[in-house]
């Protein structure tokens, strides 16, 4: 059967369970469970011949001789054990349960899985099928996925400037589904022709990220095996533990991240009286220049120290990080100081699933200390104005953040040219200098120059659909603004 066909079926079995009121992150769940089973199963025979850890009462062939109510109580029982296991098996495991009600269906299921031999198939094939579930996923507004899925043309564009090179490390502090890893493992693939020893390195111990749900994490671990990242029975690359608790001391060569879009981080407690109560977790750390509640901010201090003094970042921020005073502009300064913050590059709205959503990526290299700021200039890309695109009917592609990789000139970043002149006012490409930076109150980064045609040609106004798209998403943003306020007060 060819590739288009086997994603044809497994997307047709997914709609059958959504009819029985499962999400498409439920199926996804399911898929990965029996799958990475499968897989393992492929792995212990000739010519692998691996130790997969999977205990003979729990390995594939178990789950295919049986069926009824027999083979649920099997699947619930072999959910919990295998959750108890060590290492990347334990991870995939972890809190699992069968949301799959109909044992009929969950046999069927099996055999669609057991008909395939997955091994064999090309890593590019598996992620492709894998890929595409998990953005369908994202999709679904209601799951709430969306906030662990970043466009993956946003990805190889930042991927494409930052250029990662073989035998170096990569993190991502709040990984999501490891969109990021595997746009810098595609990256280097493709770019370089590897040793034995590098391939070895790419696929064991070039990627370490952070991820608290347990869920996304899981979901992140299988996609990372689907495309040759990992070993099935070594250790997790991807860690459950907050990032921002502590500096864990590992340092690395880059840091390629989308943190989380929520303003603030809270905690739940139980007050004297027995009643719920939510309060701004901060994170008292020697290594942070100061302290705030503030995740993202949290976030750009924490990627500052994880990086190598070499090291180098494309960090995914909401505008807020850019004009925030307080916290915002003592970190904004000490950014400009201690690292070279050369390149911002502001996204317009309608790219992201979490709807709303104005953001910008900042690159920077990081520097040792020295008596002078590092960063001498700022060169801003505006990709926001005038720009509109929506996820369904114009989504942002790759080809759409091209002129915006030839400004940057990832080759010889130093051989910049400006687009914007007098004599062409609408050029998109600009610099700044450190002083005319420090200057703008609060050292604000929140800079545009180009004008909004909408506001003076009638003739320019987006399509009605666009424009509805962006009503609904300004809506929606201030409502999950509103929420936040009200769980404040």
């Amino acid at each position: 059967m060819n590739v288009s066909s086997i994603i044809q079926k497994i997307w047709n079995y997914c709609t059958v369970l959504r009819d029985d009121g499962l999400s498409y992150g439920d199926y996804l769940e399911q898929l990965t469970y029996l799958l990475f089973i499968k897989m393992a199963d492929e792995y212990s025979k000739p010519p692998y011949n691996r130790e997969t850890n999977i205990p003979e009462k729990y390995n594939w062939k178990s789950l295919t001789k049986i069926s009824g109510s027999d083979l649920e109580v099997h699947y619930v029982d072999l959910l919990l054990n295998l959750g108890k296991a060590k290492g990347i098996l334990g991870q995939i495991f972890t809190k699992s349960q069968n949301r799959i009600q109909d044992p009929a269906k969950l046999y069927k299921l099996i055999q669609m899985i057991d008909s395939e031999e997955w091994v064999i198939m090309g890593a590019d094939v598996k992620g492709d099928i894998y890929e595409g579930l998990l953005e369908k996923n994202a999709e679904d507004t209601k799951s709430g996925a969306g906030q662990y899925f970043t466009p993956r043309a946003l990805i190889k564009a930042m991927v494409e400037c930052i250029r990662p090179e073989p035998m170096n490390t990569i993190a991502d502090p709040a990984c999501g589904t490891g969109g990021f890893f595997l746009g810098a493992y595609d990256f280097i693939a493709n770019n370089y022709k590897l040793d034995k020893q590098e391939k070895e390195f790419l696929k064991k111990h070039t990627f370490a990220g952070n991820e608290i749900v347990a869920n996304t994490r899981r979901l992140a671990l299988m996609n990372l095996f689907l495309h040759n990242i990992g070993d099935l029975t070594g250790d997790s690359v991807i860690f459950p533990q907050d990032a921002l608790i502590a500096d864990s001391g590992q340092r690395f060569d880059y840091v390629l991240a989308n943190p989380p879009f929520g303003k603030r981080s809270s905690m739940t407690f139980t007050n004297d009286d027995g009643d719920q109560e939510k309060e701004d977790l901060t994170y008292n750390r020697q290594d942070f220049w100061t302290t705030t509640s503030n995740k993202q901010l949290n976030f750009v201090q924490h990627i500052k120290t994880i990086l190598k003094t070499t090291g180098k970042a494309a960090i995914v921020i909401p505008d807020n990080v850019l004009f925030e005073g307080g916290a915002g502009e003592i970190i904004r300064k000490k950014l400009l100081e201690t690292t070279d913050l050369h390149t911002i590059l502001r996204l317009p709205t309608g790219i992201f699933y979490a709807n709303g959503v104005k953001a910008n990526v900042i690159f920077l290299d990081n520097k040792p200390a020295a008596k002078e700021p590092w960063t001498k200039e700022i060169w801003f890309y505006d990709y926001r104005t005038n720009i509109h695109h929506t996820k369904k009917k114009d989504p942002l592609r790759f080809e759409h953040l091209k002129d915006f990789i030839q400004c940057y000139n990832p080759t010889n970043p130093h051989k910049r040219e400006e687009t914007y002149s007098e004599i062409n006012l609408d050029g998109r490409w600009r610099k700044f200098t450190y002083n005319e930076i420090v200057s703008r109150d609060k050292t604000s980064l929140d800079i545009f120059w180009l004008k909004d045609k909408s506001l003076t040609d009638l003739e320019n106004l987006p399509e009605p659909d666009l424009l509805a798209s962006e009503i609904i998403e300004n809506l929606e943003a201030a409502l999950a603004d509103m929420r936040k306020l009200a769980d404040i007060l």
